[in-house]
């Protein structure tokens, strides 16, 4: 058997490249596998369940193909796309996952989630988070016309580029001692993670932290696990 992991495509209609590369990858490899898990950022932006273009088409039906073939997928949101829904989920047969997820495989007890909240030294993003996911904001923005949306998302995607070159590289990556706290609260032995886009196995304290990379043109960060151990192909 065996499980890929993803995450931080930002899939988005101005790197075509990137989706290839993923439609690629869910015609090749992930029919073989036992389970795929996206662990969130699949969209560079994710404005609601009711938009729609030839990209999120593409993608909708190569998920729904890879899930009436057999293969479980899972999705658990990141920072850019937490209003995915049940709407694309009940359309692909993906089912979305809690914030934090733990699983096992092959016997090794495993954490999962998106990255972002374990990256509590960026203070005036976990504010923004607060507020973004808090549910009366979200049924609000979602009750904008689409048009408005999107020009609203333009300005946040603008703003986050800009907030990302003036913010010191340490505190975007995550704190050491939350995450350790994190693990052991969940009582896993491995914590595999996106988000900070820095593609790595540490060996930390009393645990394992694997970190997905994030998709380039010519790349695609995929973690393969099967009984053998863990590695990025």
């Amino acid at each position: 058997m065996t499980y890929y992991f993803i995450a931080d495509l930002h899939l988005n209609e101005n790197q075509p490249e990137i989706t290839n590369l993923f439609l690629q990858f869910m015609q090749e490899k992930a029919p073989l596998a036992q389970a795929v898990y996206i662990l969130g950022d699949l969209f560079d932006f994710w404005i609601g369940d009711d938009e729609e273009s030839e990209l999120i088409s593409s993608v909708k039906t190569a998920i729904k193909n890879l899930t009436a073939s057999g293969v479980k997928c899972y999705f658990i949101c990141g920072n850019r796309d937490f209003l995915l829904g049940q709407k694309f989920s009940r359309e692909t047969g993906m089912e979305i996952l809690p914030d934090y997820q733990v699983i096992g495989l092959f016997g090794t007890q495993t954490l999962l989630c998106h990255g972002d909240t374990l990256c509590i030294d960026d203070v005036k993003y976990q504010q923004f988070r607060r507020k973004v996911h808090q549910k009366w904001r979200q049924w609000l923005f979602l009750c904008l016309p689409l048009a408005w949306r999107i020009h609203i998302a333009e300005k946040i995607r603008v703003k986050s580029k800009l907030d990302k070159k003036s913010k010191p590289a340490d505190i975007m990556d995550v704190n050491p001692e939350f995450t350790a706290q994190t693990v052991a609260q969940f009582n896993t032995t491995h914590l595999i993670h996106g988000h900070t886009h820095r593609q790595a196995v540490h060996n930390e304290n009393g645990f394992v932290r694997i970190v997905l990379g994030d998709w380039k043109t010519d790349y695609a960060s995929i973690l393969e696990v099967t009984q053998q151990g863990f590695k990025f192909v």
